[in-house]
């Protein structure tokens, strides 16, 4: 954290990992690491045109299934605890051996994640309150909006041991991809790109995984509903390490043009 007893300098806006204010920054520089985060995942089958939909071209869908993660981060750095959930459809890159999922929506209760997400990624990141806690012998995730729970999903609690390979033949969630969408002051268009990262030192403490349940509400401002159910798959319950690193720039649509 640098000293507020000196000017900020050019080095300083110039450098990896620069963000405002100074002295007190919004957006954590990489690398920061989750701690003992719970993840709620569901899945469950919609229509391959409505996934279509939502892609940025030339992103191709790969399926008809949607991962809904709700997780319960419990120690992060520079962030602390907070709620984040993330929808994710399957999402080929036409010409590349990328593959991987893409993200539509997705909802945090931490500012800063929030700033991070959206100045850095290029994530649709929006306020909401995704909550995640056992009741009994369920787990419920839900996913809260203008105070309407746009998103309640149940599993059972921790009925049937597994591991992530499982989750990962549902979708290639691992590679998450992103449209970065960023405007001059002026109105013309700065950044327009698809972008691609991976978590790191992913270190797995339990996985449960079950048949789950999911339902939908409506709401302009969190449009969930655009992927609406068909058929309800497997949910798993999984609780794990991992560090957020730099990812990279996999589709510039700006490329070749006049600044």
């Amino acid at each position: 954290m640098p000293s507020m007893q000196r000017r900020m300098s050019i080095a300083d806006i110039t450098r990896p990992g620069f963000a405002t204010p100074w002295g007190a920054p919004s957006a954590p520089p990489f690398p920061f690491t989750f701690r003992n985060a719970e993840i709620l995942t569901l899945v469950y089958r919609t229509d391959f045109e409505a996934i279509e939909a939502l892609l940025p071209p030339p992103l191709e869908p790969t399926g008809e299934a949607v991962l809904i993660h709700i997780y319960k981060m419990n120690d992060t750095d520079w962030l602390g605890p907070y709620g984040e959930a993330n929808v994710m459809v399957g999402a080929a890159l036409p010409g590349t051996e990328i593959v991987g999922a893409y993200s539509p929506y997705l909802f945090l209760s931490s500012d800063g994640g929030i700033i991070q997400g959206r100045e850095v990624h290029g994530q649709p990141k929006k306020l909401g309150e995704p909550r995640l806690e056992a009741r009994g012998d369920l787990w419920v995730g839900t996913v809260v909006r203008n105070g309407i729970d746009v998103v309640t999903g149940t599993l059972a609690y921790k009925q049937r041991r597994d591991t992530l390979d499982a989750l990962a033949r549902a979708m290639p969630f691992a590679t998450n991809i992103n449209l970065k969408a960023v405007d001059h002051i002026d109105g013309r268009p700065a950044i327009r790109q698809l972008t691609s990262r991976r978590l790191s030192d992913v270190v797995v403490h339990e996985c449960w995984s079950g048949p789950c349940s999911v339902e939908l509400r409506p709401n302009v401002q969190a449009p969930v509903f655009r992927l609406p159910v068909r058929d309800m798959l497997d949910g798993f319950y999984w609780r794990a390490d991992f560090t957020l690193v730099a990812g990279s720039i996999i589709h510039d649509y700006l490329a070749g043009e006049e600044p």
